[in-house]
């Protein structure tokens, strides 16, 4: 994919299909991931899928790509919502940490995209400022440690008035470790539990359910305010905010009702759209 600095000049990107920038020692969610990039690709290829039913068309929907422009994947994992992009006659580069999960997307051979390894949380070499309509990242700032970087690269490479979409676990509700359901005998009501929620925590994540060992991730939770300070730090205006329900349903008995109750009035993702001023 070539990227134009200034019009009419194209700039190629630098060491196609090589790392941009690699960490001396990798971070423990680049090995982790590293480790379960074949799982979660089979995951991604499921039926029912969060991400095909919620995140990816949530997301697709705020960022609005239109054919012929240029945007950004950061923490793009295997390329499956880049995929999506390019299909639209739009160009697309996606950076993740992970080799495994890089050579995943590049094995697609999706026209139009490009991938790139490189670290989030560290200056991202030859990615070229303004020129880029939108940004997404999906489900992945609360696995990476140091977020900040990823607002600032950006705001960098957004054109003023460009889109960052960012889709998270709920933060407020869904707290590994320090959240669960409850439910009520008396009222026969579902209830959402919190233990924790202001406190900044680094949470490891069993990445394979059921498993009592095996590989395991980092998530790195944080307060909603958290993420409203460091994107107006880094540049940025809050243009939309959106919180996702589930979209499953209890079979009749049981239950059912309470549980289908609680599930479309406690959402599992907070989506945020920001502007480049």
């Amino acid at each position: 994919m070539r990227l134009p600095t200034a019009p009419p000049a194209p700039l190629r990107l630098p060491q196609r299909g090589r790392p941009a920038s690699r960490p001396k020692r990798p971070v423990s969610y680049s090995h982790g991931w590293n480790q379960v990039a074949k799982w979660y690709g089979s995951y991604l290829r499921g039926e029912n899928t969060y991400q095909e039913t919620l995140v990816f068309p949530g997301a697709f929907r705020l960022l609005a790509p239109k054919q012929g422009g240029k945007y950004l994947d950061l923490a793009c994992g295997e390329g499956m919502f880049a995929a999506a992009i390019a299909a639209e006659g739009a160009e697309i580069l996606g950076i993740d940490i992970a080799p495994a999960l890089i050579r995943a997307a590049k094995q697609k051979r999706i026209s139009g995209a490009d991938f790139l390894v490189a670290d989030l949380q560290k200056p991202v070499s030859g990615i070229p400022e303004g020129v880029f309509d939108g940004s997404v990242c999906l489900l992945a700032l609360q696995n990476i440690r140091d977020a900040a970087p990823v607002f600032r690269l950006a705001w960098q490479a957004l054109k003023p008035g460009g889109r960052f979409v960012v889709v998270l676990n709920h933060p407020c509700f869904r707290i590994p470790r320090q959240s669960e359901w409850g439910f009520d005998e008396a009222k026969k009501t579902q209830y959402r539990r919190i233990d924790r929620y202001l406190s900044p925590m680094d949470i490891p994540i069993q990445m394979r359910p059921g498993e009592t060992a095996g590989p395991r991730t980092m998530s790195f939770h944080r307060p909603l305010s958290w993420y409203m300070e460091i994107a107006s730090a880094a540049g940025f205006f809050l243009q939309g905010l959106e919180e996702w329900v589930s979209d499953r349903e209890s079979n009749a008995g049981g239950r059912s009702r309470a549980e289908n109750r609680s599930r479309a009035e406690i959402p599992l993702f907070l989506a945020m759209s920001f502007k480049k001023g």
